[in-house]
């Protein structure tokens, strides 16, 4: 099977979308109930200026939610002044500590808040594969799990002995690709793992929503330059216009520039110390419970958590049923449950 394939997995509380590239996850989309309003891509809202930094050539536009949006000074937007209210349409989503990038449509009158919101969930699939039907159920939820795992792992191995390593910093995302010393040693075997390697690395990022300026490390000291760009330009040509591909440098680097888009999964799903936060941690709980009462259709259920997580597995639960409860593991660390008969 190659190509691409769109999945569509539900459960109380979390609808995920993903989208597989000759079998292996490429995007990863979260939709959660109750999760703050948000200026997701695409979405259109009507800002006020807060502020103005001329020697940033950036207004920054409150938005009534969240943290300002940032919006570049250039053509209709280079006369604007503070406290000015204007429509604009979110470009990239916020990540870390820096607020969207807005895309500014015109001048606007009224209250600040959402006008539009972002594409639906189904459309954001059918766009990365139109025509392609999108498939549910058991075959979905194995899809999103092994997304999800491979959005948040750092170190993905390949076929054929190459292992990359993705780790984001603050200032650029570093990729390390290493090979097996078992492997050929061959010009033509460690070109042809350098470019695999490009393919998976596009691949992966995509699937991560990291972008930004991207340092490859590749294998030896590659000559084939001509080769391993094109390569690039081919491997990362779904993210869009505003992709850059410098050339290898002396050192063996690839280093490129990708746009910002989305929210980076891990941001999504972890809280700013790194650990995964008590929603997600619940969200995987009521996807065990859903599980093993499929599995056992008469057990009563209760999930023993901590009460952090307790609080945001309660709505969960209560959607699957009343045979399955909750309840509050005093002490116990955040990633600590259990799930055992009532």
């Amino acid at each position: 099977m190659s190509g691409r394939r769109l999945y569509l997995d539900a459960c109380p509380g979390e609808r995920r979308g993903v989208v597989t590239l000759d079998d292996l996850p490429e995007r990863l989309f979260i939709e959660r109930d109750g999760a703050e309003a948000a200026a997701a891509l695409g979405s259109r809202w009507r800002g006020r200026v807060a502020s103005i930094a001329r020697d940033a050539t950036l207004a920054y536009v409150e938005l009534g939610t969240g943290p300002a949006g940032a919006l570049k000074l250039a053509g209709r937007a280079a006369a604007l002044a503070e406290g000015a209210v204007i429509e604009v349409e979110v470009a990239a989503e916020a990540r870390g500590d820096k607020g969207p990038l807005l895309a500014m449509l015109g001048p606007a009158a009224g209250a600040v808040g959402l006008l539009q919101p972002a594409p639906t969930l189904e459309a954001r699939l059918t766009a990365a594969a139109p025509g392609e039907e999108i498939l549910r159920g058991e075959a979905a939820r194995e899809a999103a799990e092994e997304a999800q795992d491979a959005a948040l792992a750092v170190a993905h191995r390949l076929k054929g002995g190459v292992t990359l390593t993705i780790e984001p910093t603050r200032a650029l995302v570093a990729i390390d690709v290493d090979r097996d010393p078992q492997a050929g040693a061959s010009a033509k075997a460690v070109l042809d793992a350098n470019l695999r390697a490009i393919r998976h690395a596009a691949r992966l990022l995509r699937l991560k929503a990291l972008g930004g300026t991207v340092v490859i490390d590749l294998i030896g000291f590659p000559r084939e330059d001509g080769l391993i760009r094109a390569e690039a330009r081919r491997a990362f040509e779904p993210d869009g216009p505003g992709v850059t591909v410098l050339p290898v440098s002396r050192l063996g680097l690839l280093q490129l520039a990708k746009p910002h888009r989305e929210r980076p999964v891990r941001d999504l799903l972890h809280d700013p110390d790194g650990r995964p936060s008590a929603r997600t941690i619940a969200q995987q709980l009521v996807r065990d419970l859903e599980r093993q009462g499929r599995a056992d259709p008469g057990a009563r259920l209760v999930a023993a958590c901590a009460p952090q997580v307790a609080a945001a597995l309660r709505p969960l639960v209560a959607a699957l049923g009343p045979r399955f409860q909750v309840r509050e593991a005093l002490g116990s660390g955040r990633e600590d449950a259990d799930i055992r008969p009532a």
